[in-house]
């Protein structure tokens, strides 16, 4: 498994709020408007899952398949040309101040690897951004 860990955010939220908006995907409702359309298409999902498509790799869903309240939202791909683990880990540090680390840990190939690294990491770190930009 090759592991990729995104920069520690600051969201300016307690971490109830935090957790409880991020461990139900229905919540993403809110945010569908940030999307870019012209990056990702057929965006569904629900309360434990959502689905997307993207150009060139095609659908992918990803199913919540542990939640630990307040600390950490387990995810892994239901539908996905690489298998993906991805967790969210949230820590309170004051307040209205909690710390968020991503993390996504892909079983990649060797011959695939040096291709996805940095799109795997950019992107990690791109959605990790806009996470801790969400109006909590």
């Amino acid at each position: 498994m090759t592991e990729f860990v995104s920069e520690i955010k600051t969201i300016p939220y307690n971490e109830d709020r935090v957790y409880a908006m991020l461990s139900d995907l229905s919540n993403l409702e809110r945010v569908k408007d940030r999307i870019p359309q012209d990056k990702i298409k057929d965006f569904e999902f629900d309360s434990d899952s959502c689905s997307f498509a993207v150009d060139p790799v095609g659908k992918i869903t990803f199913q919540i398949v542990e939640r630990e309240p307040n600390k950490t939202i387990k995810f892994t791909t239901t539908n996905s040309p690489v298998p993906l683990f991805l967790w969210i880990q949230l820590k309170q540090v004051q307040e209205a101040d909690t710390r968020l680390k991503m993390t996504i840990r892909a079983d990649l190939n060797p011959f695939i690897k040096p291709m996805v690294s940095k799109p795997l990491q950019d992107a990690l770190d791109k959605i990790s951004t806009v996470i801790a930009s969400l109006p909590y």
